[in-house]
């Protein structure tokens, strides 16, 4: 495949949230390289230009974040050519079920219940903490295989902001990035035209209300607060980032090295 590196961020009909991560700085002075890290939302339904211009990125492996439950609301990726495929998921199915259930289909009355006065956002922090501390196997798996034959890499989850967020910013910590562009980049997917489309099954009057919409929204909003939450729990378990990437995930210096080599200019 011959690698096409984006100049500008493409308008993909069928794919949210894609963006290159090349450019972003380290604390030593390098920056990552264009081309060789992607994220996006979901592949399932990318049309066919979609297709033609990811096959031109030269893609070695796609990550898929997303769950069963994921998979089975919005289908499985559109396939690549010569691309590998690595479902990787970060939460649990049942959960998953369950969640995409309450925003297709809960009632307003349900929605107050389980998502107003904040509950939404803590919804969230937890999800991010709950990554943080039981995802190091799946984190490690990622990180070494970026550091090994991986690159270029593309990774996403349905929306291309939590599960793809939280091991774009790992990968990033890992290669030393700085911590505020960490944070621009996450915040990027709060873009109009970045964020997940809802789609509601409810068809009732309220069903797509004013006030069903904001209730829903810290769902899909990207938010310092979700990221700082996931920084913090690596800190309560590992001591710091470092104690976590050493520790928590296995990321030596030779493993660190190659990881470097291979997306940092």
């Amino acid at each position: 495949m011959t690698q096409q590196v984006p100049q500008a961020e493409p308008e993909l009909a069928g794919v949210r949230n894609f963006r290159d991560v090349g450019g972003l700085p380290t604390a030593d002075g390098r920056r990552v390289g264009h081309g060789r890290l992607f994220r996006s939302g979901h592949l399932a339904h990318a049309t066919e230009d979609d297709v033609a211009f990811l096959n031109t990125l030269g893609l070695h492996t796609v990550f898929d974040f997303r769950n069963a439950a994921d998979h089975q609301l919005e289908g499985e990726d559109v396939r690549l050519d010569g691309v590998r495929n690595l479902s990787i998921p970060l939460s649990d199915p049942r959960e998953g079920a369950t969640f995409w259930k309450m925003v297709r289909e809960g009632e307003l009355d349900e929605l107050r219940a389980l998502l107003s006065e904040g509950r939404a956002a803590a919804r969230m922090v937890a999800s991010y903490r709950m990554i943080i501390t039981s995802r190091t196997a799946e984190h490690r798996r990622v990180l070494r295989a970026l550091a090994d034959d991986s690159v270029p890499a593309l990774m996403h989850c349905a929306a291309g902001k939590d599960r793809a967020g939280l091991s774009i910013a790992v990968t990033l910590l890992a290669l030393g990035v700085e911590r505020d562009a960490i944070e621009a980049d996450y915040l990027a997917s709060n873009a109009n035209h970045r964020r997940y489309k809802v789609y509601r099954s409810n068809t009732a009057p309220d069903g797509m209300s004013p006030e069903v919409m904001e209730l829903l929204s810290p769902l899909f909003e990207a938010r310092a607060g979700y990221l700082e939450a996931a920084f913090e729990e690596m800190a309560k378990n590992w001591g710091d980032v470092e104690g976590y990437l050493t520790q928590g995930l296995g990321v030596t210096p030779g493993l660190r090295e190659r990881l470097r080599e291979n997306l940092l200019d």
